[in-house]
């Protein structure tokens, strides 16, 4: 099933739900706002705390292929109805549901909040937004047309230091910015072989559930779950689309960037099953009011990440942190550690101080407790017509696209492929294979 087709059976009609009125007339939400949660591993659990810690959340539903994960969340919240398939869950479900949360493995981000967007429900999803582009665009246009609250789970986006670093860049602190150096040293990449032979599926997981709309396979004990996928082409999208997605959030949002131009990825060759381990994927983006002409972005991942380079050398022999971006400019540096870190101006090799209560952004918050649930909470607020949320599929496609087009350059080490934003394809016909692909009918 191509994705056209998937888009098509996910919705109401197709799937035999009645379009009752209330349903149809269920748009704005007067006094609770009902959720249901697609996905409870670690992530999944997080993102259920938070999000029922708004006071007028009422979780209704909870779904997960995992027994034991399901019957965890179970014990949180012990009046919500459990299912291990979302396409039942929705269907018997669709009148009682107001909001749904998707914090599945990548691969299943789209086809769950497409049929849930399709039923008229706001959705928020984990990060990357999605497994391929195509499904990125798709899940833009279909929020446009039916005119849906969604934000993307990138957490940090709404956190103190980040909205800080952006108005900085904003202002022009560092004066036109002509490179962005990012990294991250985690390693969510598999340089082995593909496991041969197969494994008992354990009682608590229904593994066709799992691979969901992704080719079939035979389970193999500590491969793809709990928490691997992330390395595996089929599922994930490496580090680059794990931490790359949070790092890169701030850069690309205070640059008020688009997709770029051309992609290169340094890394070893592909295997067809895991991603490599190392990679250094360099983008070309067009100017903008707050870069250079054109702007040029390095990403560095994997063990020993990032490589030395003169842009990423700190005042007094500092060492580096071990996540973060660093941003180049006419008139200095400026440095953004990653995670509950404030940035920090660097001029001439010297830090400077920096006059941040003019940007009225209140007291920063030294906790991941407080700051985390603020873009979770903002979310409800939008449902409720209170707020808007920060990063809503619009945003959150055109970063996710970004990343993906790296993930996909490392299938052609060290070739340049040119995208054209205008027709969502690479010059290069044979990079573009990889920008969709079949949906298995599970």
């Amino acid at each position: 099933m191509n994705k056209r087709d998937f888009i098509k059976k996910s919705s109401l009609g197709a799937l035999g739900i009645a379009m009752a009125p209330s349903l149809l007339a269920r748009t704005n939400f007067h006094n609770r706002l009902r959720t249901a949660h697609i996905g409870l591993g670690f992530q999944g659990v997080e993102d259920l705390e938070a999000i029922s810690s708004h006071k007028l959340v009422d979780v209704v539903a909870l779904c997960d292929v995992d027994a034991n994960n399901l019957a965890a969340a179970h014990k949180l919240h012990p009046t919500a109805k459990v299912f291990a398939d979302y396409r039942t869950m929705l269907n018997e479900m669709g009148n009682d549901i107001d909001a749904v949360i998707v914090s599945t493995p990548d691969h299943t981000h789209a086809p769950a909040s497409v049929m849930a967007m399709n039923m008229d429900k706001p959705v928020y999803c984990q990060k990357p937004l999605t497994h391929h582009v195509s499904e990125a665009r798709a899940m833009t246009k279909l929020a446009k047309e039916k005119n849906l609250v969604t934000q993307m789970g990138i957490q940090v986006h709404s956190f103190y230091d980040y909205k800080l670093a952006t108005l900085l860049i904003q202002s022009g602190i560092i004066g036109k910015v002509h490179t962005v150096r990012a990294w991250s040293p985690k390693n969510w990449g598999y340089d082995g072989k593909a496991p041969e032979g197969s494994d008992p599926v354990p009682e608590h997981l229904d593994w066709n559930l799992w691979l969901g709309t992704s080719a079939e396979r035979p389970y193999k004990e500590g491969v793809y779950h709990p928490g691997n996928w992330r390395k595996l082409m089929d599922y994930g999208c490496g580090t680059l689309g794990d931490m790359g997605v949070h790092i890169f959030d701030t850069p690309y949002n205070a640059l008020e960037l688009d997709v770029p131009r051309t992609i290169k990825n340094e890394c070893r060759k592909p295997t067809g099953f895991g991603y490599p381990e190392n990679n250094i994927v360099t983008y070309e983006f067009p100017g903008t009011k707050h870069t250079a002409e054109t702007l040029k972005w390095v990403w560095y991942d994997g063990p020993g990440a990032p490589k030395s380079h003169k842009d990423l050398k700190l005042p007094d022999g500092e060492a580096l942190h071990d996540q973060g971006a660093m941003f180049m400019g006419e008139k200095g540096r400026l440095y953004l550690p990653h995670f509950l870190k404030l940035p920090k101006l660097i001029v001439d090799g010297k830090y400077q101080e920096m006059d941040v209560e003019s940007f009225n952004l209140g007291t920063p918050k030294r906790d991941y407790a407080t700051e985390g649930k603020k873009h979770y909470h903002q979310f409800v607020e939008a449902c409720f017509g209170r707020e808007e949320c920060s990063a809503p599929f619009s945003y959150a496609s055109r970063l996710t696209e970004t990343i993906l087009l790296g993930v996909i350059a490392g299938r052609f080490p060290n070739k340049t492929l040119h995208w054209d934003n205008s027709t969502a394809r690479f010059s290069e016909e044979e990079a573009n294979q990889y920008l969709e692909s079949p949906y298995r009918d599970f």
